[in-house]
């Protein structure tokens, strides 16, 4: 099965072409065609993403980042195919919020044979509203005009499925898996434990009740005057404290961590060096880096802690990390060493570096799970939903 997704949630566009076999207990995947551009420089200025600025973005973005995944792909055929005029009136309602991308994608589609794909999957939340629906708006498009069944998909599955993927040569592989699965979901805008005892059936164990713990990072980053994104750059610092054996110049709390459930919370965990902050207001360098140490440790600690209560809970056979925060390397050295001194029978799985940032290629494989199980989408009613839960 070829699969042509699209992924718009947030700050990077990206439309790949994935062949996709086998079932859901044993199935193999091979890129075919990858095509990405990140907006982080545009909207470093901002000190976050711009929604409007994102959207923006995406229309412009979306008709060139198609054209060349299906070059890479060897599907791109050009074709004149000259667009009924009932066709142009449903193209240009379809995008009418989005007047110059509904005019690349006309032109595209009448010079452009219809590729030999099985099915469209698109990210249809959670995320920022304007920009999802630029690329919902664009699948159903497509799907309508060229005839080929839409797969809505939920952006926190694709970091789910493909943080379990496993490379052989230049196939991604998902097989030998043991459920049940506890999934850590970590990202700027969600921390969250889900369990999946069934494929693509999911149960919530644990959430946030503030922050999510990648916001946490960017606001401490900004208390720190550093540089957008700021996750990265805590992290930095964090690294070189321990490279450089720097000890912290304060103790933070661990928000929770005792508490018998399995919910998180960061906010504390943010105001404690904030308060430090305003309390130190000149921080020598060693300094900051002692302190983003302590803030990475204090974070580590409470998600190990309530994943580990969440896999005596749910008797969990398999554990993956999932979402931009997964990427981070003290979390993952922090998790590989925990578990396998308390969880020796749980198998940790923790995604590929090219899966912890958003991409389409994970919203293919998802959409391959749920085209498994028949999970198809009314291209005529499919929307956008910023709020969208696993749940």
């Amino acid at each position: 099965m070829k699969l042509l997704s699209i992924e718009t949630s947030c700050d990077e566009t990206a439309v790949s072409i994935l062949n996709a076999e086998g079932s859901v207990d044993s199935a193999r995947f091979r890129i075919l065609g990858n095509a990405l551009l990140s907006q982080v420089d545009i909207h470093r200025e901002y000190g976050g993403v711009f929604p409007a600025l994102a959207k923006r973005e995406h229309a412009k973005n979306l008709v060139p980042l198609l054209h060349e995944a299906l070059s890479q792909a060897g599907l791109l055929e050009s074709h004149a195919n000259t667009l009924s005029e009932d066709q142009k009136a449903e193209l240009s309602e379809l995008l009418v919020r989005e007047p110059e991308l509904n005019a690349a994608l006309t032109a595209f589609l009448e010079t452009t044979a219809k590729p030999l794909v099985d099915a469209i999957a698109v990210t249809h939340g959670p995320g920022l509203a304007p920009a999802l629906w630029v690329g919902v708006n664009f699948a159903r498009a497509l799907s309508i005009l060229w005839d080929i069944p839409v797969i809505g998909v939920n952006h926190m599955e694709g970091h789910l499925l493909s943080g379990l993927v496993r490379t052989e040569g230049e196939e991604f592989v998902i097989s030998e898996l043991q459920l049940p699965v506890l999934a850590l979901l970590i990202s700027g805008g969600h921390t969250e434990l889900i369990s999946m005892r069934d494929w693509l059936s999911y149960e919530l164990i644990g959430h946030t009740r503030d922050d999510a713990v990648g916001e946490a990072y960017d606001k401490v980053a900004r208390m720190l005057s550093l540089p957008y994104p700021g996750g990265p750059e805590v992290s930095r610092l964090a690294e070189a404290a321990r490279a450089e054996d720097i000890q912290a110049p304060v103790t933070l709390p661990r928000p929770m961590i005792h508490d018998p459930h399995t919910d998180f919370s960061f906010s504390g965990l943010k105001t404690s060096v904030l308060y430090f902050l305003k309390a130190h207001p000149e921080l020598s360098e060693s300094e900051k880096k002692g302190l983003a140490r302590e803030f990475e440790d204090a974070v580590a600690d409470v998600l190990f802690a309530k994943t580990s209560r969440a896999l005596l809970q749910t008797n969990a056979q398999t554990l993956v990390l999932g979402g931009g925060v997964s990427a981070n390397t003290n979390i993952q050295r922090v998790f590989t060493e925990k578990c396998a001194q308390e969880h020796p029978e749980v198998e940790l799985r923790i995604p590929a570096p090219m899966f912890t940032t958003d991409n389409a290629i994970m919203i293919g494989i998802a959409g391959y799970y749920r085209a498994l199980q028949g999970k198809y989408s009314d291209p005529a009613s499919l929307s956008a939903d910023g709020n969208l839960s696993l749940v």
